[in-house]
């Protein structure tokens, strides 16, 4: 299974700030409803989540709808709701009711059918490691069931999601869960990571990867080993995936006359290279991005069928 990309780091370049957010409602009659919001979670979670996300979604047609998530630079979670229960990815396989997943990098896409409902974390960079100790760089593109390890700690963590009446709720029982998840690990951030980060994010990918790894005052090979287990990729390639992030938000808000605007203001080359990066994370070059998606819940776009 390809990664699961929603919500994440990129992300929080795009919705810093932001509480809530609701997607307009899609009217036509042979296009589904969609309506999205952002929610932000408890302090003491703050940390580690940097917001829930809800999706709820009708089709009437009958067919099933794609969603592909891009990559943003932060895993996550999704808990899935249908009153068809299908829930499959584009190579057809099943996905179980509620998941983790890592760092997005291939273009991936998730179907469903009918009337359902998604509740999602996006988490921290390395929320994988400091939240659920586990070595980010094995999710990165793909999945694993998150109930299987709530199960070790004798929680069902679908059926809770599953009996509880109202969003709210679910939320809660979400929130709950991770807080016990942080509380018994008693894991902490690596401070070198968060500081690389940190510095990574606040110049949407422009700073010196090897002016970082001399201020950590570690080898190359020991930085990018470390930086791997925390956040799943390789700093370059967590640079790369920022001014990936910066460039859609800006292609997103048509702040640009011509493409070489959207390059040069977020440190590529030239234009060719901005395409051949865009293309390598949306699996579309931009201006087709924009023709094939309608509906956008921030990093997870519905494509036309």
């Amino acid at each position: 299974m390809h990664a699961l990309t929603i919500p994440s780091a990129g992300v929080f370049l795009l919705i810093s700030g932001i509480a809530i957010d609701y997607l307009s409602l899609i009217k036509s009659i042979d296009r589904p409803v969609m309506n999205y919001q952002q929610l932000l979670p408890p302090e003491s979670l703050r940390t580690y989540v940097r917001y829930y996300w809800v999706l709820e979604y009708t089709a009437r047609d009958g067919l099933p709808h794609a969603f592909a998530p891009l990559a943003d630079g932060c895993p996550g979670l999704i808990y899935q709701q249908s009153d068809t229960g299908v829930y499959f990815d584009r190579e057809g396989k099943t996905l179980p009711p509620v998941f983790l997943y890592g760092q997005t990098i291939r273009p991936a896409a998730i179907c469903m059918m009918g009337r359902f409902r998604m509740i999602g974390a996006c988490l921290a960079p390395d929320a994988l490691r400091s939240v659920f100790g586990l070595n980010a760089a094995e999710l990165t593109d793909t999945c694993t069931d998150l109930d299987a390890i709530a199960a070790r700690r004798g929680i069902h963590l679908s059926e809770r999601m599953l009996y509880s009446l109202n969003i709210p709720s679910q939320l809660g029982v979400l929130s709950a869960y991770l807080e016990e998840e942080i509380g018994k690990n008693k894991r902490q951030s690596d401070a070198l990571t968060q500081q690389a980060l940190l510095l990574i994010l606040q110049s949407r990918g422009a700073v010196s990867l090897r002016e970082l790894q001399r201020q950590a005052n570690l080898s190359e090979r020991t930085f990018e080993r470390r930086f791997n287990q925390y956040v799943g990729i390789s700093p370059k390639l967590f640079a790369k995936v920022c001014r990936f992030q910066s460039s859609l938000v800006q292609l997103k808000s048509n702040r640009y006359e011509k493409l070489s605007d959207i390059a040069y203001d977020n440190g590529f080359a030239d234009q060719s290279h901005f395409i051949r990066t865009f293309k390598e994370f949306a699996g579309y070059a931009p201006y087709e991005f924009q023709r094939q998606s309608y509906g956008m819940a921030e990093n997870f776009p519905l494509l036309r069928k």
